[in-house]
């Protein structure tokens, strides 16, 4: 029978086998078993485990044996050509796609530059490099809306098995995404001097991020955020400026972190108990609704950042006296509106004369 031209199969076969690092033996029986499955298609009625398929590795030339005897029908070897040359195609593609995942498998971890490509259902299909990423809608933060061609940072969760093989998922609900932005934000991070000791997200709407530093003259908290807050506002940035993100100072002492986990709240009293991991903390009526926070996520976020079981309770005794000017005890203050102006505040006091006790002053006066 004809013979596979020696130059292009030849050819081919060292292409595969030096360049694409495959072994030539694997890709010679995955052409044998290709053959035998053309053959098949051709003669559905014989049996396929009675049959075997040689290949010549030099000359590429094919042979249909059936128990020992030559049944290679004429012609066949344009079909043995051009499955060889499907086949060697194949196995560049799989080849490639394996480098590319095995080397998105060190990645894993880690964030990277991604690009919208299109919408697959409810799932974002990404552009982050050399492969395509799926981020399903776990990941996908609820209130931030993507468009074609936007350009994100995503976190890179698992390669798992998928409907079209392995397939690369991708989050930008992931914890891993904020600790990632900060190693790139924020120098100190990244060379170990301040640690993030953890995080916990509500994706779109707020972050808390406890941090720790044990070196002397490094202010943890002042690294994260940044002169003038240029740190954390890049961070900020990434998510369309729809998250939030508290920066607080991590503490070996559960009733000093518990304290600072409750930030922006401040003039807290804690008493916490170790063993049954919850925290009472009274606040001064002022700062009850910043410590609770809406809807209860000041105090929901702080429970989770810190383990313990958080009480909030008010106490009156905390309020701070209100800062105002010098004045006797027996001052008051009155509110006196001007039209389509703000209010105007004035201080007065007994014994003094008020604006418009002035003004009729000075019409008895004319």
């Amino acid at each position: 029978m004809p013979a596979i031209q020696r130059s292009e199969f030849a050819l081919a076969l060292n292409q595969v086998s030096t360049e694409r690092g495959i072994d030539p033996s694997i890709v010679l029986e995955t052409v044998k078993n290709a053959i035998l499955a053309a053959y098949r298609k051709d003669h559905p009625e014989v049996e396929v485990e009675e049959y075997t398929a040689t290949l010549d590795a030099n000359t590429g030339e094919a042979h249909i044996l059936h128990k020992d005897q030559d049944v290679t029908p004429p012609g066949f070897g344009r079909i043995a050509a051009q499955t060889a040359k499907q086949v060697i195609l194949q196995k560049i593609r799989e080849k490639e796609k394996e480098a590319i995942l095995s080397e998105y498998r060190l990645r894993i971890g880690t964030i990277v530059n991604g690009m919208v490509l299109r919408f697959a259902g409810p799932n974002i299909i990404v552009d982050v490099g050399k492969i395509e990423g799926i981020m399903p809608q776990e990941g996908q933060i609820p209130n931030e809306r993507h468009h074609l061609n936007q350009r994100i940072v995503v976190y890179l969760v698992e390669i798992k098995e998928g409907l079209k093989g392995e397939e690369v998922i991708v989050s930008r609900t992931h914890t891993g995404l904020l600790q990632g932005l900060f190693r790139r934000e924020v120098p100190e991070v990244a060379q170990g001097s301040v640690e993030i000791k953890a995080i916990v997200r509500e994706p779109g709407n707020r972050s808390k991020v406890a941090v720790y530093s044990n070196q002397s003259g490094i202010d943890p908290v002042g690294s994260c955020v940044g002169q003038r807050g240029v740190r954390v506002q890049a961070i900020i940035a990434e998510f369309s400026g729809i998250e939030k993100i508290d920066i607080i100072q991590w503490s070996e002492d559960p009733q000093r972190y518990v304290g600072n986990a409750l930030s922006p709240a401040k003039n807290l009293k804690v008493k916490v108990d170790e063993k049954e991991k919850t925290a009472n903390v009274e606040v001064a009526p002022e700062e009850l609704s910043l410590a609770i926070g809406k809807d209860g996520q000041n105090v929901r976020l702080a429970s989770k950042l810190t383990g313990y079981r958080i009480e909030i309770e008010e106490d009156k005794s905390l309020t701070k006296p209100a800062e105002s000017l010098p004045q006797p005890a027996t001052g008051e203050v009155k509110v006196q509106p001007v039209q389509n102006e703000e209010p105007v505040i004035t201080r007065t006091q007994k014994g003094s004369k008020t604006q418009k006790d002035e003004k009729e002053s000075e019409k008895t006066q004319q």
